[in-house]
């Protein structure tokens, strides 16, 4: 295949000489080189766009007319290297998510490294975010999308073969992405977007959306265009696809070093340091060895600097460049004032010089204002700060559903986390790490529920894959270690357009009376929230599942917070739901056989109240209660869940529900949860896997569950359309 490959190169450089001897103009590619293969990925994850099979006939008819090859698929299990080097390039065509394991990204980094081409369009760039080596493939991550709206593009090459047929300026309609980093320093910029000809660009006014670059021996291709489907039928948008696709194809030739560093300021996610818009006691520091020549220097104990147009909203980690031949200390990280809430701090110890530079990082909870850095440290000078960047969560293309609910439990602890001890991982007598008190073993290893930045920052990424958009947060009173981390969870929920909700568990002493306290003391303390759950299909209500209500006879003190809240009973009896605003089942195994429930369904219909099946993937506890003589359910390598959805949407069984309750997404001591389970944990435990859950193996079948509620959810929002 190399030898092809470099056969080719040189036909087309000798064609594209004899062209350059005949005319100005730049070659045509069409018959510049042998017949070839592409190979066409559109396999997503997560959002799905409508335009990806006019993409892929548009890639067609130019293979047809331009001597190529495409063969399309969704199917991963076509990146192995043996079959990729059949492919003279690979298109990822608005994939989205997760869509490879590691042996697949391993076999598609070796295929470009070693001279394949690598051609990603839109949403290329909203995937493989748990992949680093991926960043550097496509050039940059997304990040965020305003509205599709007209733009001004500005070519910024007019030789390569993807932008050689474009003026000067290209006005047009699309999807205009902003990414979370410039990737102008890395790669050769072909366009750029006018930020002043539309609404919504976020990256300072310097803003790349079609680039190139080398990968070692092979070649990539991006643009941002293409969301929609009339792109793929204008005639500038398809030459500019063909030219990136010869191109990474190694059918042409073309010049993509790369157009150096933008020096953003700091309105973009990175910003030199010495560019701050207010400031206390610092100074700018010339340094050579500097980023810009300069640092924010002349840094005493309790100095701040404050950079108005960088907002520290979604940020969820900062990181600096600093030098220190000084007394060093620390970077705090605050929103909105020098005095405003700490959103992380990392200290810097001295490097030997002050043009000897490390970088420093921390993690952030979310913010909401504008960026300020404050110092503290010993007496005199502590240390200089470069060039800092602030790392963000991608937004979303599309909000999960506010009708599909997950069960959470943010009770787990370890002793070297926040808990300080093991809570919840060694019930039923078991000795974590590696023996914990679930017939599954998590993906992340038994985690702490206070490790915001970690586990849970995790477990919303994974919770907005599944499609959901609400978590109901097991709670056990006022005080409780639940309620403890609950400011934390919804700040990581917020990040990931999460909402959270609420499951009042029979805590010691709950009577109806507390539980009615509980709503006004949870509205009081969240209410506020961005992350609090409210529905506004039901006057804006927040929403309380009250676990085991049958425990408590008389409910009529709910009357109370009819107006402000959905309180939902435990239960299909129809006699016990009297001053509830609505019914659900929790119960893991019933959803096979939905006993009550379309009765259950008839009647929240008929009274206006909220009717919240629960649908479950399957139920097993025999190590966290050995002895236990409950039943249990099978996954059946995901038929059980699928059974379960599939009454709860036919209105014949399942009684046409207003929301969808998941349990579970994390309790794993009943082995109903559709967080990723390890395919690899520990040996000489009994652990299960979620090994052939959907026809998936290893790796890939750690999420299938996550991915199969997304699709459940797909239906049920079809059908409530």
């Amino acid at each position: 295949m190399r030898r092809s490959r470099i056969r080719r190169l040189a036909c087309a450089a000798a064609l594209a000489l004899g062209a350059a001897l005949l005319s100005p103009a730049v070659p045509s590619a069409a018959a510049a080189a042998d017949p070839y293969q592409v190979l066409v990925f559109s396999k997503t994850s997560g959002f799905r766009h409508d335009s990806i099979p006019a993409g892929i006939s548009a890639i067609q008819q130019l293979g047809e007319a331009h001597d190529f090859t495409v063969t399309a698929t969704e199917d991963a299990t076509a990146f192995t290297s043996q079959n990729l080097a059949a492919y003279e390039a690979v298109v990822f065509l608005s994939t989205t998510g997760d869509v490879l394991n590691g042996s697949q990204q391993d076999a598609l980094k070796g295929y470009v490294d070693g001279g394949g081409g690598f051609v990603g369009v839109h949403a290329a760039a909203d995937t493989e975010y748990d992949w680093p080596e991926y960043e550097d493939l496509v050039g940059a991550w997304f990040r965020s999308h305003p509205a599709i709206q007209e733009a001004r593009l500005t070519t910024e090459d007019h030789v390569h073969p993807a932008t050689a047929h474009l003026d000067d300026t290209w006005t047009r309609t699309d999807e205009w992405y902003n990414y979370r980093s410039n990737p102008r320093a890395d790669v050769h910029v072909l366009q750029s977007l006018d930020e002043s000809s539309y609404s919504g660009g976020e990256m300072a006014g310097d803003h790349p959306i079609t680039w190139c670059h080398e990968q070692q021996d092979g070649r990539s291709f991006y643009t941002g265009l293409g969301h929609t489907i009339e792109s793929f039928a204008d005639p500038d948008f398809r030459q500019l696809l063909l030219g990136g696709i010869q191109y990474a194809a190694g059918a042409v030739e073309a010049d993509c070093s790369s157009t150096g560093d933008p020096d953003p300021g700091p309105g973009g996610d990175s910003a030199e340091a010495e560019a701050y818009t207010s400031s206390s006691g610092v100074q700018t520091a010339p340094h050579a060895a500097a980023s810009g020549g300069a640092t924010l220097g002349y840094i005493d104990d309790g100095d701040w600097a404050g950079y108005a147009s960088l907002d520290t909203a979604g940020a969820t980690t900062f990181t600096a460049r600093v030098s220190s031949a000084g007394a060093g200390g620390t970077i705090e990280v605050r929103d909105g004032s020098a005095t405003g809430r700490l959103l992380g701090s990392v200290d810097v110890t001295p490097t030997g010089g002050w043009d000897t530079f490390t970088e420093v990082t921390t993690p952030l909870t979310a913010g909401t204002g504008p960026l300020f850095l404050r110092f503290t440290g010993g007496a005199g000078a502590l240390f200089d700060v470069d060039r800092f960047t602030l790392t963000r969560v991608p937004a979303a293309e599309d909000e999960g559903s506010s009708d599909v609910h997950l069960f959470y439990y943010p009770w787990y602890g370890t002793p070297e986390g926040p808990a300080g001890s093991w809570r919840h991982w060694q019930q039923g007598g078991h000795t974590p790490p590696a023996s914990v008190g679930a017939d599954l073993y998590p993906k992340l290893g038994p985690y702490d529920s206070g490790d915001i930045a970690g586990a849970v920052d995790q477990h919303m990424e994974w919770v907005r894959r599944s499609g959901a958009g609400v978590i109901v947060s097991s709670w056990w009173g006022q005080g409780s270690y639940e309620d403890g981390l609950a400011a934390g969870l919804l700040d990581a929920a917020a990040r990931h357009g999460i909402e959270v909700a609420w499951h009042i568990e029979p805590y010691t002493g709950r009577t109806a009376a507390s539980v009615v306290d509980d709503i006004a003391y949870l509205e009081a303390k969240f209410g506020d929230h961005p992350a609090f759950y409210r529905d506004a299909a039901h006057g804006d209500r927040n929403a309380y599942y009250v676990f085991e209500s049958l425990r408590i006879q008389d409910w009529s003190a709910l009357d109370a917070v009819k107006d402000t809240a959905i309180v939902l009973a435990q239960t299909t009896d129809t006699g016990k739901v009297a001053h509830f605003g609505g019914l659900y089942t929790y119960d893991g195994i019933a959803g096979a056989t939905a006993p009550g429930w379309k009765n259950a369904g008839d009647y929240a219909k008929a009274n206006g109240l909220v009717w919240a099946p629960s649908v479950a993937p399957g139920y097993i506890d025999d190590r966290a209660v050995p002895g236990n003589t409950t039943p249990t359910l099978g996954r059946a390598d995901g038929a059980s869940y699928d059974r379960q959805w599939n009454n709860a949407l036919d209105p014949a069984i399942g009684g046409d529900p207003t929301w969808v309750s998941v349990t579970s997404f994390n309790e794993w001591h009943e082995g109903s949860s559709i967080e990723p389970a390890a395919s690899d944990p520990p040996p000489g435990h009994g652990y299960e896997t979620f090994e052939g859950a959907y026809g998936k193996t290893g790796a890939a079948a750690e999420t299938a569950y996550l991915d199969r509620t997304a699709y459940w959810t797909d239906r049920f929002e079809e059908r409530r359309g």
